[in-house]
């Protein structure tokens, strides 16, 4: 499988270069779910409140800060320092990683910290869990409907939370 990366955003690209859609990953994952993970980068909140793969592990990769950052107009991410090492509590460097976030930028960096640490079969989800949306962003009431992504490409999902596939950073 190929996908077109002509017009990927440069936050979605990733040092290795490999990119697969949800519903792709999915197809991979049921081809071979010994040797293929498919992992969840996204926030403990985002598991909780909009849902998550049935077949994921959900390993963090940043926190949410709740710092302003006036010059973006937002409360940045953070990357976790051991993401990588929870990572390697379920896979090993032979695997073939399909890492996943919202829509693409943290599954980029997920896909980064990977391929840093050795690891050579990590594919960005580039629509991830929600899909890129379309339309005038501006306004809910012009948007178009999401038609990527995992919750939109009929591959399995739950709000049923599954503590046994995830690996969560310890508090502070």
């Amino acid at each position: 499988m190929t996908m077109q990366t002509d017009n990927l955003p440069k936050e979605k690209q990733t040092a290795l270069g490999l990119y697969v859609t949800a519903k792709e990953a999915y197809e991979k994952w049921q081809a071979d779910p010994d040797r293929v993970k498919i992992i969840d980068v996204r926030t403990p909140e985002e598991f909780l409140f909009v849902g998550h793969p049935t077949v994921a592990w959900k390993i963090p990769v940043c926190a949410q800060t709740y710092e302003w950052n006036e010059e973006r107009k937002q409360f940045p991410m953070k990357p976790l320092p051991d993401f990588v090492a929870r990572v390697s509590q379920i896979a090993t460097q032979d695997d073939t990683l399909m890492v996943m976030c919202r829509a693409g930028g943290r599954g980029a960096i997920a896909a980064n910290m990977l391929a840093q640490a050795g690891y050579k079969n990590v594919y960005n989800i580039v629509d991830g869990m929600e899909g890129d949306g379309t339309g005038d962003s501006e306004s809910l009431a012009k948007a178009q409907p999401k038609t990527d992504g995992w919750l939109n490409s009929g591959c399995p999902w739950t709000k049923k939370l599954t503590p046994e596939r995830m690996l969560l950073p310890k508090a502070d």
